[in-house]
């Protein structure tokens, strides 16, 4: 099995890695309670979707 000749410096290292970093989510709000989420998905708060009432949350 093949195996390199030499040691890799840190930076080729680092640059090979450059773009490894995680990046923070998207946040947009919901049109209908203002609340805070994910970009095209429901509403975890009133369960809208694009104005529709996709989810039936019971009020406890």
């Amino acid at each position: 099995m093949p195996v390199p000749k030499r040691r890799h410096s840190g930076t080729r290292r680092d640059k090979r890695r450059a773009h490894d970093a995680i990046s923070v989510p998207g946040i947009s709000f919901c049109p209908n309670c203002k609340e805070p989420k994910l970009p095209h998905r429901v509403c975890r708060n009133c369960g809208y979707y694009k104005g529709v009432d996709i989810l039936k949350l019971s009020a406890e």
